[in-house]
């Protein structure tokens, strides 16, 4: 093994130790499966709370708080620290379903679930479903989309591949969400082809990657699910430390798939942008008080009735919160608007962007530089839950604005960064850089202003 720096064999043993304790990780991971079981059902099963309820004495509440206001936020926050460790060692969706892989038929993969947009249609039908049942806000909503996916979960191990984990590798909601953001990881698991060919004879017996990745030829984190399961094999897996730019910025050597760009534009940062706003949105109400109008106006009542029921509509009357068939039309359609409007903007800044620079082809990597921006939008649109819960319970919370603005800040100060530093190593020429920058300035600068117009510009 070469010589390796302190901080690196310190990783390198962390990253053999979990191989090691690999009966500790198993532990642990059915020890969040339990968690998430009581999260998820238990808050399901109780009477709605009451509006004088409180955190602190209202368990669904409380459960609501850890799981929209602790969990999710800080997964995402993982992600970007640690690659997909949460994946690998942590998520219950994954555990189950290679758990029931091991008791199913073990059919091969068929060829239609190799489709490549699997996750983003995923996240995008499960983003607009989740906002029309409001699925942040009530318990039954969280357990049916949820509880819905981890059964599917099951379901598909059941069917498919003994002791693997193809629900994860090609049909999760968040797969490739995630699969984004471990490309700004400052660790991963490297792995040495060379050196994989050379050491013919390995020492440790074939590890079993659940997600069916080819250990060999694997290069970077937004694949690999950090389960350290691989360490050491043949001398030429270990956990190093590396630059949190390094994947993007090679991805020119390694061309990103084509639905990479399009979660990214279309979905992470255009669709989710919608559904975290729509609540605050003046254009979402002109949009819905126009269509009441033109409804009225040709004697078209029934859009405005709200006897859906819960599990297509949000519908609890009994805390006067109930949407109408008029309120879903007009959800879809803003997040649509949103995903599509913002999206293709994007896309074609990005586009001229490659083509300025004299090399089409850099669209896709160019996109990538965004992925700072979109985990960011990501992590403030679901931390929003976190500080209106705590606001409930009394909490002022002063320092929440000037925070997100930092974060804000820095996250479009790092996709310039990228965006620059790519141009640069690819040689492309000043007048060319600087054309190129302004479409790349110019995207990002649209998406701070979605996120500034709901945090500032509309309270």
């Amino acid at each position: 093994m070469p010589s390796l720096s302190l901080h690196n064999r310190w990783l390198q043993r962390l990253g053999d130790g979990m191989r090691r304790h690999a009966g500790v990780i198993r532990t642990l991971q059915w020890t969040v499966v339990l968690f998430y079981a009581l999260l998820l059902v238990l808050p399901a099963l109780l009477p709605l709370p009451g509006s004088q309820a409180r955190m602190l004495d209202n368990l669904t509440l409380f459960a609501q708080f850890l799981f929209w206001g602790i969990w999710w936020p800080f997964v995402l926050l993982s992600i970007v620290l640690f690659g997909r460790l949460w994946c690998g060692v942590l998520c219950p969706e994954g555990s189950l379903s290679e758990w029931a892989s091991h008791y199913g038929k073990g059919m091969g993969v068929p060829r239609w679930m190799r489709w490549g947009g699997w996750p983003t249609l995923a996240f995008c039908l499960t983003t607009l479903y989740g906002q029309l049942i409001s699925v942040y806000d009530y318990a039954q909503a969280a357990l049916l989309i949820l509880g819905g996916s981890t059964v599917a979960a099951i379901g598909i191990g059941l069917l498919f591949a003994r002791g693997k984990r193809v629900w994860c590798r090609h049909l999760c909601p968040v797969s490739g969400v995630f699969a984004l953001l471990a490309r700004l990881a400052p660790v991963h698991f490297r792995v040495d082809e060379q050196r994989w060919k050379d050491n013919a004879a390995p020492r440790l017996p074939a590890p079993n990657c659940a997600p069916l990745l080819d250990i060999r030829r694997l290069q970077g984190a937004s694949e690999c699910h950090a389960c350290g399961r691989c360490s050491g094999q043949r001398g030429a897996v270990q956990l190093i430390a590396r630059s949190g730019n390094q994947e993007i910025l090679q991805s020119v050597n390694r061309a990103p798939s084509p639905w990479d760009s399009r979660l990214l534009l279309f979905g992470v940062i255009g669709l989710a942008m919608g559904a975290f706003q729509w609540t605050v949105s003046p254009w979402f109400i002109a949009l819905k008080q126009s269509l009441a109008q033109w409804l009225v106006a040709h004697d078209v009542f029934w859009p405005l009735e709200d006897n859906a029921p819960w599990w297509l509509l949000t519908h609890y009357p009994q805390l006067n919160d109930s949407f109408s068939w008029l309120d879903g039309l007009s959800i879809s359609l803003y997040l649509g608007a949103t995903a599509l409007l913002l999206g293709g903007c994007l896309w074609l800044l990005l586009r001229l962007a490659a083509r300025l620079a004299g090399t089409p082809a850099l669209y896709g990597p160019l996109s990538l530089t965004l992925t700072p921006l979109g985990a960011a939008g990501l992590f403030l649109g679901l931390s929003a839950t976190t500080v209106k819960l705590l606001r409930y319970e009394g909490l002022l919370l002063d320092w929440v604005q000037p925070a997100r603005a930092a974060l804000l800040i820095a996250a479009m100060a790092w996709s310039a960064w990228l965006a620059w530093q790519l141009l640069t190593e690819q040689k492309v020429t000043l007048p060319r850089r600087g054309a190129a920058s302004l479409c790349v300035l110019t995207s990002i600068a649209a998406v701070g202003a979605g996120w500034w117009l709901q945090f500032w510009g509309w309270l």
